[in-house]
């Protein structure tokens, strides 16, 4: 299921976010799929049960998973509007950045030039 680093500066509700979302889109966990119960999974990871609460809200909240009041949390299904608002969210994002680039003393060339290589390194990733 998820792992837990104890040692990790991710604090433990993030950890738990990150687990389920990467769960969530390589398809581990199927749109409609129950998740554990809060008190199950603190049991299993031995961690608070509010920590585990916290972590479902924000998942909720990200359009991830759903809940159905007495039965629980569920995987909800990724749909293009909710990739449309997390592109959005990111390219907001993205903006804040290059400005704060610009102001720090980086050319336009210079960002283009990180990204195209960053770019280059995404295709070299995937011919491997």
């Amino acid at each position: 299921m998820i792992s837990i680093d104890n040692r990790s500066r991710v604090p433990i509700y993030e950890q738990l976010i990150i687990g389920f979302k990467v769960q969530i889109i390589n398809g581990v966990l199927l749109p409609d799929e129950k998740l554990p119960s809060v008190r199950q999974l603190a049991q299993e990871l031995t961690i608070n049960p509010n920590t585990i609460q916290k972590a479902y809200r924000e998942l909720e909240y990200l359009g991830y998973t759903y809940s159905v009041p007495g039965k629980g949390s569920f995987v909800n299904t990724i749909q293009n509007e909710m990739n449309k608002e997390r592109i959005q969210m990111l390219t907001e994002t993205l903006n804040k950045t290059v400005k704060e680039l610009l102001f720090l003393g980086l050319t336009k060339e210079e960002i283009i030039q990180a990204i195209e290589s960053m770019e280059v390194n995404h295709h070299d990733d995937t011919t491997e």
